[in-house]
């Protein structure tokens, strides 16, 4: 088949939406909630009874984290739904949504958690340095075994990815209230409480501010990490010497995993229009991981060109 006789548009069908969140990871993420809330029971009640910042501002901690666990396995959860009438993409952008509200709660925590701090270090506290060191260990055990148990999850699943972030973040304020307990109760400095609560707020930030990032600009529908839209122009260009440029170019991601790319190809005259789609699905896929690509095969001058779209890869 010749570029004369070809479609204006193809779109090939050998594509998937993205990958499902299997029942075994929900179940991971259901029992992480689980543990997280007893645990944020008994460091709010050692806090509240030691009086130690460490432990309350863990305790809240683990009470966002527990939030979020539950919304990464609802954003998982539903995620596994198919696409409708009204959602062609399915539901696989929740969990986008999950780890971008995930990493927005944790901001609005660290801002908490430096504000006490300060305060603490104006007006320390007595602290009951035997309680709190007691109930951080045993916080540090139950959070050691919820980051392995959600080890498995795809790292590049921004919605596991926002509740792992929860879980180390309880991690490091576990081991920070350790710390400060061992500081109070053998060298007798109550303001070590606050100051290494305010040491892994700063830690945390870095991590919650990463992860922002990452799920808006998939929310953005922003280039996937990795991917030159000029460099991939020209691999397509390259591949198939019947392509005679690529233009309209769009890749973006609609979930973690599930890349997606729209472009418009013209060929030469008399060159194989089918087996330039078949050249271009092959390179996006095998190459760039790209599996649900929509193209349009032009054996003219595209009748788009006034639009200001991207166009690369054109042979002079």
């Amino acid at each position: 088949m010749n570029a004369r006789h070809s479609h204006a548009h193809a779109h090939g069908h050998d594509h998937a939406h993205g990958r499902a969140p299997t029942p075994r990871g929900e179940r991971k993420l259901l029992a992480a909630f689980a543990l997280t809330v007893a645990m944020l029971a008994g460091e709010a009640a050692g806090g509240w009874w030691s009086g130690s910042l460490a432990l309350l501002a863990d305790a809240g901690h683990m009470l966002v984290d527990a939030a979020a666990l539950l919304l990464a396995f609802l954003g998982a959860r539903f995620a596994r739904r198919p696409a409708d009438a009204r959602r062609s993409f399915g539901y696989a952008r929740l969990e986008v949504l999950a780890g971008f509200v995930n990493a927005l709660v944790q901001l609005a925590l660290v801002a908490w958690i430096v504000f006490e701090a300060a305060m603490r270090l104006r007006q320390p506290q007595p602290i009951l340095s035997g309680v709190m060191l007691t109930v951080a260990l045993l916080g540090l055990l139950v959070n050691a075994l919820v980051l392995r148990s959600l080890h498995g999850h795809d790292a590049d699943d921004v919605n596991a990815a926002g509740a792992r972030l929860h879980v180390f973040g309880d991690l490091l304020g576990s081991v920070a209230a350790i710390a400060a307990a061992l500081l109070v109760r053998y060298a007798g400095w109550p303001w070590a409480d606050p100051l290494l609560s305010l040491l892994v707020s700063l830690l945390i930030l870095r991590s919650a501010w990463s992860l922002l990032r990452r799920s808006a600009h998939i929310l953005l529908e922003g280039v996937p990490e990795g991917v030159e839209p000029q460099a991939l122009a020209a691999a397509l260009h390259a591949a198939d010497p019947g392509v005679a440029d690529i233009h309209h170019l769009h890749v973006w991601q609609i979930a973690s995993g599930s890349r997606m790319a729209t472009l418009h190809a013209r060929v030469c005259e008399g060159a194989d229009a089918h087996n330039a789609l078949l050249t271009i699905k092959r390179v996006l896929r095998e190459r760039y991981g790209i599996a649900h690509a929509t193209v349009q095969i032009e054996a003219q001058e595209c009748v788009d060109r006034d639009h200001a779209c991207h166009e690369s890869g054109r042979r002079h």
